[in-house]
């Protein structure tokens, strides 16, 4: 299976769920165009057909992608550039 980029997808997550806490919030019962477009990039990125398991599978690959990168190496403030 390919795997999205953990940034691609951590974008969709973060969209989704905002758009999915403001529609609950306004007390819509129908989820509009843009959940729904949303919905379906996160089961085509995820390989599911729901967006429970969807989103389940995404934080998944996110917690991994993360867990995989290197730590950011500190570098003492001499060796740093001076800020613009």
């Amino acid at each position: 299976m390919l795997m999205p980029h953990p940034g691609f997808l951590r974008e969709l997550v973060d969209a989704y769920e905002a758009l999915a806490a403001e529609e609950a919030a306004a007390g819509r019962t129908e989820p509009s165009a843009r959940a729904r477009d949303l919905a379906y990039t996160l089961c085509v990125s995820t390989g599911t057909r729901d967006v429970r398991p969807a989103l389940e599978i995404a934080r998944r690959l996110l917690a991994a992608a993360q867990e995989r990168e290197p730590a950011p190496k500190h570098r003492p403030a001499q060796d740093r550039e001076p800020a613009s």
